[in-house]
């Protein structure tokens, strides 16, 4: 039985030490800045975390646009490891976030028809971000013990839907550009303060299923969600990202230690796509927990 790639994209928002620890790749996707492209790496080599985010906040008319992962990026990575002889489990961002996943399996099924008896097997995740990248941890974890490519799919599908997101925004009107709210509650909510709070829901989009007054309390709030819906917290992690606040992600971090006794609380840097759409000054916490079964509206 081949030995099994995991490959993920830009939205898992792994850091590099953790895609070498577990032998994970990704697809890079791409975002525009004044009609200049650049490379959405999670090595941040082009920018850092800081510039990228003081660009925002200085050029608030100026919307960073993002780029799917392109079909020639996708045909150079399953090469990649066919040619090493291994079968791939691709997991990608939500398909209500990015179109990439089809893209990804029109290639895969050309790339299956052109190679015969390699598999390469493309899941939704429904999800993005840190939650995307546990899948992927996951799923590597069961390709070190032997899993077959379809073992490990099967796992990831019944699964995914577990993976809980909560998270706060500094500032709303960069859902509104990329119509995660609508203005007007944008408007209004920074007019008095509200902070939403934002969920992925079982259909795979981000929505604001609940709004809270003020930054302090909208961290309890991810905090108390955090300890009423993770689950075996002993054998897991929480990953608290942040777009450029790091005093906020900390305090975070207390407040979840505070109420919960996990395997550990990572905290990392909101990768450029998912920065992108939610801004500067977003804090976020991940996990696995109970299944999610709220749609938005």
């Amino acid at each position: 039985m081949r030995k099994v790639k995991v490959i993920l994209d830009s939205t898992c928002d792994l850091t590099p030490e953790l895609l070498e620890k577990y032998d994970i790749d990704y697809c890079e996707m791409g975002v525009s800045i004044k009609d200049k492209e650049y490379p959405a790496s999670l090595y941040w080599d082009k920018i850092s975390p800081k510039e990228y985010y003081d660009f925002m906040r200085n050029n608030k008319n100026e919307r960073v646009l993002t780029i799917q992962v392109r079909e020639k990026t996708y045909e150079t990575k399953f090469n990649k490891y066919l040619d090493e002889d291994k079968d791939i489990i691709y997991i990608s961002c939500s398909s209500a976030l990015s179109g990439s996943i089809n893209t990804g399996r029109s290639v895969a099924k050309r790339l299956m028809e052109e190679r015969k008896g390699y598999k390469i097997v493309c899941v939704d995740s429904l999800t993005s971000g840190m939650n995307q990248g546990f899948l992927g941890i996951a799923a590597s974890e069961l390709s070190s013990k032997g899993k077959s490519v379809d073992e490990i799919a099967k796992y990831v599908e019944e699964n995914k839907l577990k993976m809980n997101q909560w998270a706060t925004v500094g500032d709303l009107k960069y859902l509104a550009k990329a119509g995660r709210v609508k203005a007007s509650a944008a408007f209004f909510g920074n007019l008095f303060g509200v902070k939403p709070i934002i969920i992925s829901d079982a259909k795979g989009n981000n929505f604001a299923y609940k709004k809270v007054k003020g930054r302090d309390n909208s961290l309890v709030e991810i905090a108390d969600s955090v300890k009423n819906n993770i689950v075996d917290p002993e054998n897991n992690f929480v990953a608290v990202c942040h777009a450029d606040c790091l005093e906020d992600a900390e305090h975070l971090k207390e407040l979840i230690e505070a109420r919960v006794k996990c395997k550990g609380v990572m905290i990392m840097p909101l990768g450029p796509i998912l920065g992108a759409s939610c801004g500067p000054e977003t804090v976020s916490a991940f996990h696995f927990g109970k299944e999610v079964t709220l749609v938005g509206e």
